[in-house]
């Protein structure tokens, strides 16, 4: 069985931490997100925002973090100290970031939690998932959160065994220094163990235990190019 407590440390940054207790499974953290931030008092708005950058409903934006020329935040959201929010970020609303967290160009986020120095830089989709301090993903990985029968997304524990999540859209569950590789997609209940690694280009589903690496074994052919091609 997983628990929230084999995954991840909540860190200091978060003013969250009644919110996300470590005795329960992983996949019930993804639900907490959005009544965190509603009981969460909101400071007055920043007014220095880049004109560009668009920004609606409560947010609190710590004065350190870097904000992009454009882009578009919209609240309930919460980003920590020292963060960098990169060109075209896109912010959809139930969204904590921890410190020192990036959040790249061209990518989006809706209903997650990212704990601290979580790194998702380039064209990523980061959807009702929790990335755990020091996840990484690469250029293009894909949080998929939703089956294509819309129906009730299962995880996979540890032994093989499959159980409900009680939720219709479920991401991926990255443990504190997890790392997924550019352009992979990690399927709706993905659960990565603490420094788990997927390969670049892969299509995983289940769950990958603690200090493993995830690939598909496979021959490379070749041929001669043809004249004029």
């Amino acid at each position: 069985m997983w628990f929230a407590r084999d995954l991840f440390e909540f860190p200091a940054s978060l003013p969250f931490a009644e919110r996300f207790p470590m005795d329960v499974p992983p996949w019930e953290w993804v639900a907490a997100v959005r009544p965190a931030l509603a009981a969460f008092e909101f400071p007055a708005q920043p007014t220095d925002i880049p004109p560009g950058l668009k920004v609606e409903g409560p947010v609190w934006i710590h004065p350190s973090v870097r904000l992009p020329a454009y882009g578009s935040i919209t609240g309930p959201a919460y980003l920590a100290a020292n963060c960098e929010l990169r060109p075209g970020v896109f912010i959809r609303g139930n969204v904590i970031a921890g410190e020192a967290c990036v959040l790249g160009n061209s990518c989006e986020f809706k209903n997650c939690l990212l704990l601290d120095a979580v790194q998702v830089p380039h064209f990523s989709y980061v959807g009702d998932s929790v990335l755990g301090n020091r996840a990484h993903l690469g250029a293009g990985a894909i949080c998929s959160n939703l089956r294509l029968d819309q129906s009730e997304v299962p995880v996979i524990l540890p032994d093989g065994s499959r159980r409900g999540s009680g939720l219709r859209k479920l991401g991926a569950l990255l443990g504190d220094g997890a790392e997924a590789g550019c352009n992979a997609v990690l399927n709706p209940g993905s659960i990565l163990g603490r420094r788990a690694l997927v390969m670049p280009g892969m299509s995983f589903r289940g769950s990958l235990p603690a200090d493993s690496v995830a690939f598909v074994e496979g021959a490379i052919r070749t041929a001669p190019r043809p004249d004029g091609a």
